[in-house]
């Protein structure tokens, strides 16, 4: 550990021995910074990536230089598939330490690998989109975008918790429970997963049914031997007597009986049931006609639906892929960030930043997007404004205004601190007489920079424009 006053090396004392510094707070500062790496590079190995991001966030928060938090923290993002805030987190790295990182190789990997990047890019895309369909209420349309995120990123957790979400309002618990279990090999201590799986299991479970053995009735029976037979019958049973010709007569008797029962009470109603099962099938038969008619006409209508919503996709699609598309801007700033790493030419990167700022409307754009931007923009935005100052300030002197005021736009831009360059633009657009924009300029410099000469200096050219 190197102390913060003069680098030199600090011994066990809570002191520096080289120039006197009280260390003893950096020290703890230091110590409970590499205590959360510690516990977030634990919980990495056993793949709980929620857990080691909370640790790493937490040790960045107590030194935001720690070159290995910072870099495992980009790692983490990129297994769970969210590379935009990796790439961030490594070009920060890479601008904090620029030699002897390993930030470097990570980046020229994804540089190498373009159709992957494009593919990541593309999934984090996806799920933009599915997430806005869902809060619009168009779930079909979010799961037909969220299986496509999937299927060019199978990493991204977000993309399945998502859609296990939706097979649960579905009430298709199986696929939700497939869901849940891919977040949680990407991500095993992810604790929205973790509340998903629970809520799953409860209505997986099978119902418990109670079954109770049938009842079986004991008939009294009798036996007895005859010769070497044995006879089992009912008690109740009595033998028949034989009568002979009544026996006779009481059969004829039964068959006229029964021919006439058939004829009168059994076909009249076998005929009734008939016609009333044919009746039947016919209202039934009806009823599915009706119901395929319907069902036809459902479909028609969900095929119009859907070829508009087609056309919608296609027409968003083409808004994302195309020339001057999201896709397109999130490459430049991508090509600019990796010449800016490989050539560190902070006038070309200027350059390139002032380019892609006039077609792009960076509040428009990610958080990821705007993240890294900026992260670019504080690193060589120093260097370049001193150069577009002093140019400004010598056309400014020359009375070249037009070339003046376009360099101390930039100085501005690249440096608010700069009350001068902000100053001397007010005082190029009054001397060309464009006095709204002076005007606007002088407003600036008297909210930036209040109580200073140059806050004075504008109210009283405001005051002159005002008069004139």
């Amino acid at each position: 550990m190197y102390c913060f006053n003069c680098g030199s090396l600090l011994s066990e004392y809570d002191f520096c021995t080289s120039c006197g510094a009280d260390v003893k707070m950096y020290k703890k500062i230091i110590y409970t910074s590499n205590r959360f790496y510690n516990e977030g590079l634990q919980k990495a190995e056993i793949r709980d990536l929620s857990g080691a991001i909370v640790a790493l966030r937490q040790s960045l928060k107590f030194d935001k230089n720690n070159i290995d938090a910072r870099n495992l923290l980009g790692l983490c993002y990129f297994e769970m598939g969210e590379v935009g805030v990796a790439l961030s987190e490594w070009v920060v790295s890479q601008s904090n330490r620029p030699e002897k990182n390993v930030a470097g190789e990570y980046i020229k990997l994804l540089q190498s690998s373009n159709a992957r990047f494009a593919d990541m890019s593309a999934a984090v895309e996806k799920y933009n989109i599915a997430y806005n369909y869902c809060l619009q209420g168009s779930k079909d349309l979010a799961v037909i975008q969220i299986k496509s995120a999937l299927s060019k990123n199978r990493q991204f957790a977000k993309a399945h918790l998502l859609l296990a979400l939706l097979y649960m309002d579905q009430g298709d618990w199986e696929r939700a429970d497939k869901e849940v279990e891919s977040c949680l090999k990407v991500d095993r201590g992810n604790v929205t997963a973790r509340r998903y799986q629970l809520e799953i299991e409860k209505m997986l479970e099978p119902d418990e049914m109670d079954k109770k053995p049938a009842k079986g009735g004991n008939n009294e029976i009798r036996r007895y031997q005859v010769d070497d037979e044995l006879i089992i019958q009912p008690a109740n049973y009595k033998e028949p007597k034989n009568t002979g010709i009544g026996t006779l007569v009481n059969i004829l008797i039964g068959l006229v009986l029964g021919a006439a029962a058939v004829y009168f009470l059994v076909v009249p109603a076998r005929v009734s049931k008939v016609n009333s099962d044919a009746q039947e099938n016919i209202k039934e038969i009806g009823s599915q006609i009706d119901t395929k008619n319907s069902t036809i006409q459902d479909l028609e209508n969900k095929i119009d639906s859907l070829t508009k919503e087609k056309q919608t996709l296609e027409n968003v699609i083409e808004g994302y892929s195309g020339e001057g598309g999201t896709i397109s801007e999130y490459d430049e700033l991508m090509k600019i960030a990796c010449e800016f790493i490989t050539e560190k030419d902070n006038e070309k990167t200027a350059a390139a930043l002032d380019k892609l700022r006039e077609n792009v409307d960076e509040s428009t754009m990610s958080a990821e997007y705007q993240q890294l931007y900026q992260s670019i923009l504080a690193v060589v935005g120093p260097s370049v404004a001193g150069n577009y100052y002093d140019e400004g300030m010598a056309a400014y002197h020359a009375e070249n205004y037009e070339t003046a005021i376009d360099k101390l736009t930039k100085a501005s831009y690249y440096d608010k601190t700069n009350a001068d360059a902000l100053f001397t633009l007010g005082n190029a657009y009054r001397l060309i007489g464009n006095f709204d924009e002076a005007r606007s300029i002088y407003e600036q410099v008297i909210l930036t920079f209040p109580d200073t000469e140059r806050a004075r200096r504008s109210e009283q050219y405001i005051t002159e424009i005002t008069a004139d």
